[in-house]
């Protein structure tokens, strides 16, 4: 049995820090080394050592889809060089005239991806509110091929029950994919439940310091993988070395700055729900959130990611306070160590038409944060000056 084999029955701090960790064994290094190289030279034709060409396979990248596989107590992992390739990775799977049933509420990115890109090559997009469970069994067709779900979603924190909706797929005979970028490993595994893929955006909390783009696919499934192998080495979308080392480096820590994460994002999400300008927070840790008690039995703790509102729902007033944070910076992405604040109708989500996101409940004067690990008392401060 590998080490990697045996930290599979591991508490998740133990498999976060030695996930995919073996030592070099021509030097013993305990960090995994960068093989900063493009080909690697062969003893005769079709005779190597596991590794031929780079957009293939390499050593640093496979240490890390080694330990994507373990932290989300899956069989493989495969890594992309970005979250939204690992989307793509995951359509291209369907061919023309299959079916999609997907989240209403997601990250812009992945509407644009379905929306701008594959619905012009016949495959067929489904909209629905994936929080009640009986929309999605209404949308399935025989053509349905997909079921694709965020939870919590981006940027409304709604939640969607996984267990119940990987009921659904396998009754069916449809793969279920779950984003797991919002809650990350350490808080949810969509495998455990039933799901068939997970996606990560390993930019997000996986990398965890802002300085790398990166995604990833989890599954159990040999044949599945083998299909999406295929597509990862034929399609090209691969990380480069330097940047498996970021993201191996990122989930050693990854159990340390989500408690971090958490225990913040209660107090700000406190903090702001008690504000007299504040209208509406969506974090899924209050009672009240809708699909609360799901959350509780399918995460273990609620996370750093929250959205707001204010009374005066207008992009002036929500220009105000994006514009006055000190130590929450103004910016796209999240899951980094820094607070962010970001626009959703103007960044994150500018690629969704405007009807579809007022239908949806993302106005134009909602505001999303990511809360970073400072302390909580000066995160406080900031929104507290910023709001006044």
């Amino acid at each position: 049995m590998s080490s990697n084999e045996s930290l599979r029955n591991k508490k998740a701090a133990t498999k976060f820090i030695h996930a995919g960790a073996e030592p070099d064994p021509s030097t013993g290094a305990i960090m995994t080394p960068i093989y900063q190289t493009s080909t690697y030279v062969q003893a005769a034709p079709g005779q190597h050592k596991g590794y031929e060409y780079a957009r293939s396979q390499n050593p640093t990248r496979a240490a890390l889809e080694t330990a994507l596989a373990v932290i989300e107590n899956g069989q493989y992992g495969l890594a992309f060089s970005s979250g939204v390739a690992a989307t793509d990775a995951v359509i291209k799977l369907l061919a023309p005239g299959n079916e999609v049933i997907a989240a209403n509420d997601m990250y812009g990115g992945t509407y644009r991806l379905f929306t701008k890109v594959f619905e012009k090559f016949g495959i067929v997009f489904k909209y629905v509110d994936t929080t009640d469970t009986a929309n999605i069994t209404a949308a399935l067709t025989s053509k349905t091929k997909l079921i694709w779900i965020e939870t919590p979603t981006n940027p409304l924190m709604n939640i969607t029950d996984i267990a119940a909706v990987a009921a659904i797929s396998k009754k069916a005979g449809v793969l279920l994919c779950v984003d797991n970028t919002f809650a990350s490993p350490y808080l949810q595994n969509p495998l455990d439940l039933g799901a068939d893929i997970v996606m990560h955006s390993s930019t997000k909390y996986l990398g965890g310091h802002s300085d790398v783009i990166q995604g990833a696919l989890i599954m159990n499934d040999t044949a599945l993988r083998d299909q999406l192998y295929f597509i990862q080495k034929s399609c090209g979308a691969v990380p480069g070395p330097f940047d498996c080392f970021l993201v191996l480096r990122g989930i050693k820590t990854l159990h340390i700055r989500m408690k971090q994460h958490c225990e913040n994002g209660a107090v700000i999400a406190h903090f702001l729900r008690n504000h007299p300008k504040v209208d509406r927070v969506f974090w899924c840790g209050f009672e009240d959130h809708h699909n609360h008690a799901i959350a509780k039995a399918q995460m273990k703790d609620f996370g750093g990611m929250m959205s707001f509102t204010l009374k005066d729902d207008s992009v002036a007033a929500a220009n105000k306070v994006l514009s006055s944070t000190r130590l929450f910076s103004l910016a796209e992405s999240l899951g980094g160590v820094e607070s962010l604040i970001n626009h959703p109708a103007v960044m994150t989500h500018a690629s969704i038409p405007r009807e579809e996101r007022i239908k949806n409940g993302l106005t134009d004067g909602l505001i999303r944060l990511s809360v970073g690990i400072e302390d909580a008392e000066d995160l406080v401060e900031d929104l507290k000056q910023a709001l006044a």
